[in-house]
């Protein structure tokens, strides 16, 4: 006999007793947090907030089960969509090798070394890299990093998805643990790491190593304003990538706003960020050479120039162009550059609150340096273009 529905509505879900009273006596359910179990089995301090002042010399932990030191980084412009450490490899020492469910990428602070990858143990891939080194981990394979000097530490610092993996299965054993080999991503081949890569349009290098961030050369970003230039890198087949971007002195980049995790390194220079959400009051956050800031998922934020050398930075962060995530973590790619009015997220200079330009030039006198925004901001008064 054919089934028949009850007589309501399509879709109409069907009535349920709506309890008058909280049930009495009955246990609350357990909150399960895999990644705050992870980081107290690794007894390391935590480092929260906006930014951090400079990775060159944070205080780092004794970090006993990888043979070195480190801290965890969880800003709070993650989200807790990933996490950043920073790890310290003692003089002619090495890390404790490990694989993992989770990408990794990695910069080079300080120091040089070398790093072996490998899924057979019989045959290790094994490259060099000095102090400005980014390179990824490819996914579940084996590594071991190793200090080249028996002088001084070599430190590096890591942005991974730790913190959406262990979320998602809840169990670090099978995070820790697991056998399989991601071959699609990394067979073994001693090419891997060679620092050679592919150009792609719109500014983007598909690599696996890159020798140092600090020289690599940039691309004309002219959307972004100010003589901007970049360049992104695809890293090992990750759902996470990295850019380099540069603006001249005495000038900033357009307001704009993505996703949550981007990472930015400043590389070289001095200045500030500004970062807000919109509708309420901006916070700043004052930068150099080895700072670093998260800014939170929605926020707007522009970063400013006001030293005596180009600044430079480096932003670890979600947004594969090759490997597309939902859009809470996709970086607002390909929106970044468009103008809030014409449904982007990036303000243009002649809709920028005036104050904020007030502020830069008043930051730039106090350096004794010209403001070089004369013919893109309306109010700028600095020098005329010769």
């Amino acid at each position: 006999m054919a089934a028949t529905c009850p007589d309501r509505a399509p879709f109409q879900a069907a009535s349920t007793p709506v309890a008058t009273e909280a049930p009495q006596a009955l246990p609350k359910i357990e909150a399960v947090d895999t990644y705050g179990e992870y980081q107290r089995r690794e007894g390391l301090p935590v480092i929260t907030g906006f930014g951090v002042e400079d990775l060159r010399t944070v205080e780092l932990g004794t970090w006993a089960r990888r043979g070195g030191k480190g801290v965890f980084i969880n800003l709070d412009g993650t989200g807790g969509t990933n996490d950043a450490y920073v790890a310290e490899i003692p003089p002619g020492g090495q890390l404790a090798p490990q694989h993992q469910l989770f990408e990794e990428l990695i910069y080079v602070v300080d120091g040089n070394g070398a790093t072996a990858v490998w899924t057979d143990p019989q045959h290790k891939v094994t490259f060099e890299w000095k102090t400005g080194s980014l390179f990824a981990i490819p996914l579940n394979a084996w590594h071991e990093h190793f200090n080249g000097s028996g002088q001084k530490p070599a430190r590096f610092f890591s942005v991974t998805t730790a913190p959406t993996v262990m979320s998602l299965f809840h169990n670090l054993k099978f995070v820790f643990d697991t056998p399989f080999s991601f071959d699609d991503r990394f067979s073994g081949h001693d090419s891997y790491f060679n620092g050679e890569g592919t150009l792609h349009w719109d500014r983007i290098m598909e690599t696996n190593f890159v020798p140092n961030v600090h020289d690599v050369e940039l691309y004309t970003w002219k959307e972004r304003g100010a003589g901007g230039k970049q360049v992104r890198f695809e890293l090992a087949h990750s759902t996470m990538c990295a850019h380099v971007s540069e603006f001249p002195v005495g000038t900033y980049k357009k307001g704009h706003r993505h996703g949550p995790g981007a990472h930015v390194i400043v590389l070289g220079g001095t200045g500030y960020s500004l970062l807000w959400p919109e509708g309420s009051s901006r916070q700043r956050f004052d930068w150099k050479q080895g700072s670093v800031v998260v800014p939170p998922s929605g926020w707007f934020h522009q970063h400013f120039n006001s030293g005596a050398t180009p600044a430079r930075y480096l932003a670890l962060r979600w947004g594969s162009r090759r490997y597309r995530m939902s859009e809470a973590f996709s970086q607002g790619e390909g929106k970044t550059d468009v103008d809030v009015k014409q449904g982007g997220a990036q303000i243009e200079y002649e809709d920028e609150d005036r104050a904020i330009h007030e502020l830069f030039e008043s930051e730039l006198r106090r350096h004794d340096a010209p403001c070089n925004m004369r013919g893109m901001v309306p109010w700028c008064t600095g020098p005329e273009k010769g």
